[in-house]
């Protein structure tokens, strides 16, 4: 199936030499190319170029695109889109005066979706968690990671993992699964931390190895949660079963996390609404991907990640949702995307960067996923008519994509 868009306004994110991510300076830079033709054939971006150089071709679909813009689909690296239930009256809790901290305290947060998604069946969470799946997709995510955290019980994580395989399995979309066990420590452990680390390291983590269920490891390293220590011998005990770390840090307070992620090579650290000078300069030249979740700071009305200075001090940064019933309800990377341009101070050209190729990088699918490169799949959004790129982010309340296209084929 070979399908020709022609007469594209500017394709977007052009790499002819596929680049794992960018850093600092380079995040302001979006390769396009006006006028411009796509070639894909079956799931793979085959060629691309301007107009005039538009190859003789006998194509199975042609697609005009004349006052459209096409750029690679959204890569979200940071989701908890598997849970059962919902959180609504911690919203209006919140509205009235509760932090996220005290509502935590209280029994709810976490622990509230843990209780929920244990007295689910399995084939229930897989019912609601595929409708929040298609959606984003809809919305124009083409690779996303999902977590699991809300069992908090070995039957329990297991049986979202094995949601999370069976979406990967029925779905056209690129998906990473995370383990995170250690997302919260369950009541019956309130006094015995230890023990349900202990379980997490003997009984979660061989059972995920041995059925294949995660390729990351993910930990809550934050006050209240999972202490530094506690954060690095569950990171050690996931790198004994290939699991690679991804860490949530600094989300309320800086102490140390985002230095104990770099110590076990994370591939990703995640939230960093709160950064010191000195977490800055330990992610400089590191493999580290530092991962911002603006709409979860929209919507707990706490600070964004400082892009700017991260920025300016060299680093690269992804952005993505954090789908989550408690503190970002939402998946819309389009959202995410005009968030960061709006309340991060991000360019267009920095957000794109980080939503599609650095956000790539964060789930290890630089070379399939994240930019519009020959042999990498061929997973697009093509807008509505636009005035230009910058309209995304600048029309943040406004659905401006006509087609998503998913391996190839157009989203239905």
């Amino acid at each position: 199936m070979i399908t020709l868009i022609t007469n594209i306004k500017e394709l977007l994110q052009v790499r002819e030499t596929s680049v794992s991510k960018v850093s600092g300076a380079e995040m302001a830079v979006l390769p396009t190319i006006r006028n411009a033709f796509l070639i894909l054939e079956d799931d793979l971006i085959a060629d691309f170029g301007e107009m005039k150089n538009l190859p003789e071709i006998k194509a199975d679909q042609v697609m005009d695109a004349t006052g459209k813009i096409v750029l690679p689909a959204w890569c979200d690296s940071h989701t908890h889109i598997v849970y059962a239930g919902n959180r609504e009256q911690e919203f209006v809790d919140r509205i009235n005066g509760l932090s996220y901290e005290e509502i935590a305290n209280r029994g709810g947060g976490i622990l509230n979706s843990a209780l929920t998604l244990n007295a689910a069946s399995e084939e229930e969470i897989y019912e609601q968690s595929k409708l929040r799946l298609e959606e984003v997709m809809h919305l124009g995510t083409g690779a996303v990671e999902i977590k699991s955290g809300y069992g908090l019980t070995t039957e329990g994580e297991l049986k979202m993992l094995r949601v999370i395989k069976k979406l990967a399995e029925n779905y056209p979309i690129a998906i990473k699964a995370t383990f995170l066990g250690a997302h919260a420590f369950p009541v019956q452990y309130k006094e015995n931390k230890a023990g349900y680390i202990d379980e997490i390291i003997t009984r979660m983590l061989p059972e995920i190895a041995k059925n294949k269920l995660a390729a990351y490891i993910d930990v809550f390293c934050e006050t209240g949660y999972f202490s530094v220590e506690e954060t690095e011998k569950i990171m050690a005990a996931g790198i004994q079963y290939g699991l690679i770390p991804k860490i949530h840090v600094n989300q309320f307070n800086s102490i140390g996390g985002i230095q104990a992620g770099i110590k076990f090579k994370a591939l990703s650290v995640d939230h960093l609404e709160v950064m010191s000078p000195d977490d800055i300069k330990a992610l400089k030249d590191t493999e580290t991907m530092p991962v911002a979740l603006p709409s979860c700071s929209y919507f707990l009305s706490i600070p964004y990640t400082p892009a700017r200075e991260m920025i300016k001090a060299g680093l690269p940064l992804a952005l993505a949702t954090d789908f989550n019933p408690g503190s970002t309800p939402s998946g819309n990377m389009n959202f995410v995307v005009a968030t960061a341009c709006i309340k991060m101070k991000m360019t267009p050209e920095e957000a794109i960067n980080a939503a599609t190729i650095n956000g790539a990088y964060a789930m290890g699918l630089s070379e399939t996923h994240g930019s519009i490169t020959k042999g990498k799949k061929a997973n697009l959004i093509l807008t509505k008519p636009i005035s230009s790129y910058y309209q995304i982010p600048y029309a943040f309340g406004s659905n401006l994509i006509e087609r998503v296209f998913l391996e190839g084929k157009i989203l239905a």
